[in-house]
């Protein structure tokens, strides 16, 4: 029996963690997450947009609002693993979504669904895309070949957390539409897994690592910081993918300026060192050539702190927010360097924010390269450089 959307997002992880570890290997094959419930519709009409405002949930409001005629209109399920009588008020839900106007092609959105479950709401991501190849289950109208057109609908956690994954959803879909594409036989089981996995493989790659690695977390917080290219070894497919997931999430790129980005990864590429290796060969990874710094270990021990709970939206957000402090100590090590052009006591200040911020030697390598250029700010910098080694040089 498929699991009851019933039940708060903590009940979910219970839930989650007793299946995991509970039952056969076939049941727990079988009987996907609570947290991972799909739908899969066809979908046939002009999306009409409405004349005058919506409510917050996304229904239509006051008495002139087109809505969709049957003539015109037509949502269809194709696949699901929801309850059936859950399924009817999704399907309702979309459909004024769709009547808006407001859905685009391969742009997944995200909104807060409530269920008839008093006070109960969850997490929605849909998504509408095009397809040339049709599934079995797809009712064809006339004998035209034009694109057929499918909505996809994840739900799971809260809207908040489906959010942090939504550009990952995103290219989740694509990879449906690549498969659908590509695959010739038994291409109903395949998309049946494929959607079925979606929480497994989008939503959990983070919680994983963080279990695996543990207090070794850190030297992969370090590496994602630092740009240092990392190296997995013996290692089966899916942990690979978790663990270069992992780093991509983790890694400053998208926050810094596109130009300060590849200058630094220039930089960083023409230090002499070594890529981090990891060796999962044995239970537990063994980590080489790896380096670390306090905040690192700081922001690992907040992970392992909220490993007990098992929400893996949670480790997202952490890392999210692992992130912007990073984002955050840069800027302030860039004004005070400003100041410190003109002020040897904001140099001063300079000093003790890299003494006492715990990724000292990560911030100057970002803040020298965008100030190569400036000669003023450049002097700071190398004077901070010269700093910094005396630090390390009276810890060793």
């Amino acid at each position: 029996m498929l699991p009851s959307l019933q039940g708060s997002l903590d009940a979910d992880e219970k839930e989650l963690e007793s299946s995991e570890e509970g039952g056969s290997a076939e049941e727990r094959r079988l009987e996907p997450p609570p947290s991972s419930h799909y739908c899969l519709y066809s979908y046939r009409g002009s999306r009409l947009a409405s004349q005058r405002g919506d409510s917050d949930d996304g229904s239509p409001s006051g008495p002139n609002v087109e809505t969709p005629s049957g003539d015109d209109f037509s949502l269809s399920l194709v696949d699901t693993n929801l309850p059936s009588e859950v399924e009817p008020e999704l399907r309702s839900f979309i459909a004024k979504r769709l009547s808006k106007g407001a859905v685009f092609e391969g742009l997944g959105n995200v909104a807060s669904m409530e269920l008839k479950i008093p006070g109960y709401r969850v997490g929605c991501y849909y998504c509408l895309f095009q397809q040339v190849k049709l599934l079995p289950e797809t009712p064809i109208a006339g004998s035209e070949q034009n694109p057929s057109e499918y909505v996809v609908c994840f739900l799971g956690g809260s809207e908040k957390g489906l959010e942090l994954f939504r550009l990952e959803l995103d290219k989740y879909i694509q990879g449906l539409k690549n498969s659908m594409n590509c695959e010739e036989k038994g291409l109903e089981t395949h998309v049946r897994s494929y959607l079925s996995n979606w929480f497994e493989d989008v939503v959990c790659p983070i919680q994983r690592v963080v279990l695996l690695f543990q207090e070794k977390l850190t030297f992969l917080l370090h590496a994602a910081l630092s740009y240092t290219p990392v190296e997995v070894k013996e290692s089966d497919e899916k942990t690979r993918r978790d663990i270069n997931r992992f780093l991509s999430v983790a890694s400053l790129q998208e926050l810094i300026h596109e130009g300060t980005m590849t200058s630094l990864c220039v930089a960083m590429s023409e230090e002499p060192r070594k890529s981090v290796v990891i060796d999962c060969s044995s239970s537990q990874p063994q980590v080489y050539n790896a380096g670390s710094n306090r905040f690192c270990e700081d922001w690992m021990q907040a992970f392992l702190n909220s490993a007990e709970g098992g929400n893996p939206f949670l480790f997202r957000q952490i890392l999210e927010n692992f992130k912007l402090k990073a984002i955050q100590d840069t800027n302030n090590l860039k004004r005070f360097i400003r100041q410190a052009e003109m002020n040897h006591y904001a140099l001063f200040k300079c000093y003790m924010f890299l003494k006492n911020c715990g990724s000292g030697d990560i911030l100057l390598k970002i803040v020298k390269v965008e100030h190569e250029e400036m000669p003023e700010a450049k002097n700071v910098v190398a004077v901070l450089e010269e700093f910094m080694r005396e630090v390390l040089a009276q810890s060793c």
